[in-house]
């Protein structure tokens, strides 16, 4: 399945934001990627404002159209906020969870070591990236898996204290999905509101 793997500098330029981690690219070169990127921008329709919102939120969890669809249509259909309902389906996938944990330091790094078999739900391996967690799982490393240099150094500088959904256990290097989080919980710069009038339309 096609995922964009190109420069990440050039995504966070264009968002004027580190949402993949270029922040000593931005404070260099803050302005949109391209040979006429430093000049003066025309001004954004309604639309294009929020169409940019989706973007950003599909690139920061690294989600393609149709999955980010489905999840809305999901979402759309739940209780609660569909907004704040989007994000907490976005967060609540495992990669994500991953990444939330400390235990890869990208959502790319954690989507790899989920597809190279690296990380397992309440005890079996499971190799699926988008795998929705529920309350009460538990994500871990596999055995052969907790050695490796990756892991051992984005646990190194984790402060778990930041994610209250999640509880961590440093004795057997897991955590587990308490609940899905709050709306003030997710720390993201997204404007889910406009990904739902977007949808509307």
């Amino acid at each position: 399945m096609a995922r964009y793997t190109g420069p990440k500098s050039r995504i966070d330029r264009r968002f004027g934001e580190a949402i993949l981690g270029s922040e000593k690219v931005l404070s260099k070169r803050n302005f949109a990627p391209g040979q006429h990127g430093n000049n003066r921008r025309r001004k954004m329709s309604e639309y294009g404002v929020m169409l940019a919102e989706k973007q950003k939120a599909k690139y920061t969890y690294g989600v393609l159209e149709r999955q980010f669809r489905n999840l809305f249509e999901k979402a759309a259909k739940s209780d609660g906020i569909t907004g704040e309902v989007l994000l907490q389906l976005l967060e609540s996938r495992l990669d994500n969870v991953v990444y939330r944990l400390g235990i890869a330091p990208t959502r790319r790094a954690a989507r790899q070591l989920v597809n190279h078999k690296h990380i397992v739900v309440d005890g079996q391996v499971v190799n699926i990236p988008s795998y929705s967690l529920k309350a009460g799982q538990v994500v871990g490393v596999r055995e052969k898996s907790k050695s490796l240099e990756i892991i051992e150094a984005s646990l190194a500088g984790k402060a778990h204290a930041n994610t209250p959904w999640l509880e961590w256990d440093e004795q057997t290097k897991s955590g587990k999905f308490l609940h899905r989080p709050e709306r003030s919980d997710i720390n993201e710069n997204i404007k889910e509101q406009l990904i739902v009038e977007l949808y509307s339309k």
